[in-house]
């Protein structure tokens, strides 16, 4: 039956995951896992240093966050990860990868962090971080 068709019990049968399989390995393939292997450690890296500079945050010499500004910002990293692979998923489904401009806003994001003047800036800017990293997800 075709795709979209009023029986609700109807199935789709496809040969393309056969067919990718008997494909040879390639650099393609390669650069894919490297590039996903990349992204996998930024994301846990950033999350890691993050979570262990905690304390630091706290501190009334650096931004004095409290627990639960610091669980807040955490938040709006997860948000924007979340935003991010949903809207750069659309675009890329839709027009293809052409750029390079995930990595961009979560370098600039990563940047912009160590500036931050408070704990506004601060979540704001780990969302700009979490939008790049949610966008390489897709």
């Amino acid at each position: 039956m075709a795709v979209g068709s009023a029986n609700p019990d109807s199935s789709v049968e496809t040969t393309v995951p056969a067919r990718l399989d008997r494909l040879p390995w390639a650099r393609l393939h390669l650069m894919v896992v490297v590039a996903l292997g990349i992204t996998w450690v930024l994301d846990g890296l950033e999350v890691t240093i993050v979570g262990s500079l905690s304390g630091v945050l706290q501190n009334e010499h650096t931004l004095h966050l409290s627990s639960e500004q610091i669980g807040i910002v955490a938040s709006c990293y997860v948000g924007g990860a979340v935003l991010g692979a949903i809207v750069f998923g659309w675009l890329t489904d839709r027009f293809g990868r052409r750029t390079n401009i995930t990595l961009v806003i979560y370098l600039g994001g990563v940047l912009l962090m160590a500036v931050s003047w408070g704990m506004a800036s601060f979540a704001f800017f780990r969302f700009i971080t979490g939008l790049g990293i949610g966008g390489e997800y897709g």
